[in-house]
């Protein structure tokens, strides 16, 4: 008994292994799964304090429920690793959210037992409901549906059209399990934390929230003891109707760093000490991001201009937001896991005379983008939109690329966006963005070190000149968006080795585009645009598009990201990958420019580029 319990972790190949495991073994299984956490999240990175808070809830789960005939769904999913573990992918843990690796989210590529590979929060009940109305319309009453969402994701209105409808069906069952820890990032906001904690003092025999919306309830239950929520799902599951587990866990549970961290119990963390849970020494920490230069800049123009009030959807801290929330609580507003409802509220904050800043990863505001269009601009407000972790994210895959940005917000009249190359000209666009009250606007910054200052030689018109090759003719013009300007310099300097003419060209306000870029780009014999947007629609398309009226029309080179699904890796590798290092835009440049008649330079090391691009 001894050696199995000593290695229980590397026995269990599926959940089936889980099952037939003695219950009294579970506890001694749980303190390995989490040893198998802490010791590789803390090498690689990753969400680490979610999953050690659902160690024993995702044992239970698997023991009640035979996965994947019963369909298991986390909500967010960045609480799946122990679903990983326990269904066959301990092997490959190791390789958690690296290129090649295993996914940080449930992933249908990588396994029968993911079902979906969700990582926006709030959408697990709604597939919940197409499953079960699936498996009725197929006769398959002896699969069950199960959903697993944190109180942060029951914060988001997705999940109450959802709860709606399955409190409606009494005769289609599905397990909604609440797993409870009080927090999303930060501590849970609003009623419904509010009603949950009434109900964790013991109000299981009360009629509660839940039940008034068509559901049994079962709790609350303590979710670290793997036998008392095995029972509560048992129960569950033989009711056969629409039933709320009410499961209460501690996030970060059995790590004593993430259980004292006062911030967001370690959620999403980098490299870190495993015995101390304080940032590794060799860990790339930078002390300046993106995100912390903003923080400071919003902090600081919020005690000149009272008038000034910020928005974000439960991200307070990882958007940089707790600086000003620290100086002027009242005037910052954490709506929960609602972007929809945030930029509406914002809406109404602006007609009330405020001006609001709103910060969400950019990859979230998709979630938002009808408000942004009938709700702000529609009314032309003055509402300024701060979009983090655009453009390629990295380690997080597919769902975190904020790379939709630009395609899905060009088309919005009267919205301007602002894409800053460095913490200095962020500074500057935040202020003029917030001194603007005429309509909308919109600043994207990366997950990234914000880096050195990239001086402009010139201001024209509005447009950074970067560089420009005084004694040459003026071959290339490279028009870059935001953080690109610094491989776009790099870039210059291979082409000129090649005896070309090289500009560069910040346009700081990148949408609508500057009248004056046609006329510059008409100069040159090729203008060249590089953006980590997709392609399609971005502002390399919308300066294609405002050069058809300009006489001769410039041939234009649109660099961007394919329009796909792009991977997990580093932002670095990914943007390699897809030509937008300083030899892909070189090689991208040499291969349009050796096309067009008379070409006299050899171009011998243009290759195509990984992820296309057109010239028109």
């Amino acid at each position: 008994m001894t050696r199995q319990a000593a290695g229980l972790l590397a026995s269990v190949t599926g959940p089936e292994a889980v099952r037939a495991l003695a219950s009294e073994l579970l506890p001694r299984l749980a303190e390995e799964i989490r040893a198998v956490l802490v010791e590789r999240v803390c090498a690689a990175g990753g969400h680490l304090g979610p999953n050690l808070g659902v160690v024993e809830l995702t044992l239970a789960l698997h023991r009640v429920f035979g996965s994947p005939q019963d369909v298991l769904v986390f909500d967010t999913g960045h609480q799946a690793y122990v679903h990983k573990l326990l269904t066959g992918r301990q092997k490959d843990f190791a390789q958690l959210r690296q290129a090649g690796g295993l996914s940080g989210y449930p992933s249908r590529s990588e396994s029968v037992h993911d079902v979906v590979e969700n990582s926006h929060a709030s959408t697990a009940l709604s597939y919940a409901d197409g499953l079960a109305k699936a498996h009725e319309l197929a006769g398959a009453q002896d699969r069950a549906v199960v959903a697993v969402i944190g109180d942060g994701g029951l914060t988001g209105g997705m999940a109450w059209e959802a709860l709606n409808n399955l409190g409606a069906a009494p005769e289609r069952p599905v397990i909604v399990v609440i797993n409870d820890n009080g927090r999303s990032y930060a501590p849970t906001t609003g009623a419904l934390a509010t009603h949950l904690r009434v109900l964790r003092g013991g109000a299981q025999a009360r009629r509660n929230l839940f039940t008034v919306l068509g559901f049994a309830y079962v709790g609350p239950v303590n979710g670290h003891n793997t036998s008392e929520t095995e029972g509560a799902l048992r129960r569950a599951r033989a009711m056969r109707r629409p039933v709320v587990v009410h499961v209460v866990t501690v996030k970060g549970k059995g790590y004593g760093p993430a259980e004292r961290d006062g911030v967001d119990c370690l959620h999403a963390v980098s490299a870190l000490e495993p015995t101390t849970g304080q940032p590794a020494a060799s860990a790339d920490f930078p002390a300046l991001s993106w995100t912390s230069v903003f923080g400071r800049a919003l902090a600081d123009l919020a005690s000149q201009r009272e008038d000034i009030v910020a928005v974000t959807a439960a991200m307070l801290n990882p958007t940089g937001l707790h600086v000003m929330a620290k100086r002027f609580p009242e005037r910052v507003f954490d709506v929960g896991i609602a972007e929809q409802h945030a930029v509406t509220s914002a809406a109404g904050l602006a007609m009330g005379g405020f001006h609001p800043v709103v910060a969400l990863y950019a990859t979230f505001l998709n979630r938002a983008v009808d408000q942004v269009l009938m709700d702000v601009a529609l009314h032309r407000l003055a509402v300024t939109f701060v979009l983090d972790r655009a453009g390629i994210t990295g380690p997080d895959g597919a769902s975190h690329h904020g790379m939709w940005d630009l395609a899905l917000l060009a088309t919005v009249p009267g919205l301007r966006i602002a894409a800053p190359r460095d913490a200095a000209l962020l500074r500057e666009l935040l202020a003029e963005a917030v001194a603007t009250d005429e309509g909308p606007t919109m600043l994207r910054i990366p997950k990234a070190q914000a880096g050195g200052e990239l001086a402009a030689v010139a201001r024209m018109d509005g447009l950074d000149i970067l560089h420009r090759s005084l004694r040459r003719p003026p071959d290339v013009l490279i028009v870059a968006v935001g953080p690109l300007a610094a491989p776009a310099l790099e870039a210059a300097a291979r082409l000129e080795e090649r005896g070309l003419g090289v500009t560069v060209v910040d346009p700081r306000w990148v949408l609508p585009v500057n009248q004056a870029l046609p006329a510059l780009a008409t100069r040159h014999r090729l203008t060249v645009t590089i953006e980590d947007g997709i392609r399609a629609g971005g502002v390399g398309t919308a300066l294609v598009q405002s050069c058809q009226d300009t006489v001769p029309v410039p041939r234009v080179l649109v660099l961007g990201l394919p329009r796909a699904f792009l991977p997990h890796g580093s932002r670095q590798s990914l943007a390699a990958q897809a030509g937008l290092d300083a030899p892909g835009i070189a090689r991208a440049t040499l291969s349009a420019l050796a096309k067009q008649p008379g070409a006299s330079f050899s171009a011998h090391h243009a290759n195509p580029l990984h992820a296309g691009g057109n010239t028109t």
